[in-house]
This record gives structure tokens, sequence and C-alpha cells, in this order.
């Protein structure tokens, strides 16, 4: 699949915002110490990676009903479904000037009854992109960073009308972010995200 960047300013895959705030001094703390122990960019961008996939645990695995959705807040509660934890390793990829962008793919509910959009990220290095799901792994979940080949923690099933969405945004889509800032609970948030983008 080739992946499209919605914006063609690569400029724009470093920027700061309300959601990926990593000019916060906690997005600035973390990426520091993580950067004091990595020998190069590429081993900093894994070492974000693990961390927010290891130590920031999938509000749905760990059963937190708080939503979170800005990077630094993320960082700050230790929790988040997979959108929330892609804004924080946007922000912390880019507190480190690694352009970074947000994507996305539609997949079946567990029960097989409906949909949801998943998040995922893609950093850019050496010249491409590269997807990259920092869900957090658990029981059949192993992703892992990888700029060889992908290693995400689902694969979309066409006949199930599961797809990966080529566009890579700079932003998080504003559909998503609205009912993020919006819901109260976790419940409330699996029930009105939504399930597909409109690109």
């Amino acid at each position: 699949m080739q992946l499209i960047q919605q914006n063609p300013d690569l400029s724009a895959y470093l920027a700061a915002d309300d959601v990926i705030d990593h000019r916060h001094p906690l997005v600035r703390e973390v990426a520091g110490r993580l950067a004091e122990d990595s020998a190069d960019s590429c081993a900093y961008a894994r070492a974000a990676y693990e961390y927010v996939r290891d130590t920031i645990p999938h509000s749905a695995d760990s059963g937190d009903m708080r939503v979170t959705w800005r990077a630094s807040d993320v960082l700050e509660q230790g929790t988040g479904i997979c959108h929330a934890k892609a804004h924080a390793l946007v922000a912390l990829l880019r507190a480190e000037d690694i352009p970074a962008a947000i994507c996305y793919q539609r997949l079946t509910h567990d029960a097989g009854t409906g949909w949801c959009l998943h998040g995922l990220i893609a950093v850019r290095f050496h010249g491409a992109w590269h997807r990259q799901d920092v869900r957090g792994n658990k029981p059949g979940v192993d992703a892992q960073f990888s700029l060889e080949g992908e290693r995400l923690a689902w694969v979309p099933d066409p006949q199930s009308s599961e797809l990966d969405y080529p566009v890579l945004f700079d932003v998080p889509d504003p559909a998503v972010l609205d009912v993020l800032r919006s819901a109260p609970d976790r419940p409330y948030l699996w029930e009105n995200l939504p399930d597909s983008l409109t690109v």
C-alpha cells in the first residue's frame, strides 16, 4: 500500500498543537530521558514506541474508565485508547524532530457485529513512511517497531469490509478528536467513536 501525505509540507508532521503538544514540559522531560539512552534517532524512535506501547496500558485492557486525548495527558495519567496513545507517540517523535503522522484502520469489533476506527502512527525514516501500532500488546496481539516491513497489531480483512486508510494526517481526524474531547468515560467513547473516515 502506498502511503499518502494529506499535507504535502513535511514540516507539518513536526508541528505542535493542543493535541500533539510536544512543547509541554512533561513531553519534553520524557523525550529527553529517552534520548539520553539512545544512540541515534532510529534508536530513539524505537525507545519512544516501546515506552508508549509498554508503560501506558490501553484503557480497555486495564479497565480504566478515563478518557485521554492530549499527548501530555496520556503521559501524565498513564492511560488511553489507541488514538490517545498514537497522539502521545507522535508528540514524543516530533519532540526530537522526527516527522510523525497519524493514520487509521477500519476493523471489525471483537464480536464481529460492527466496525471501529483504529488509530496508529507512521514515522519517516530514510525518505519513506513506516506505520507503527502502539496500541499495546496482549494475547493474540504482538505489534513491534519495525522499519523493515510492518509489524502491526492487525492486518485488515477486506472480506469483512476492513481496510487500511493510506492517508497520513498531520493532525487527528476531527470527528475522532471531537468524541475523545467530549466523552465523559470510555463506555460513552465506545458508543460514539466513528467507525470510518470520510476521506
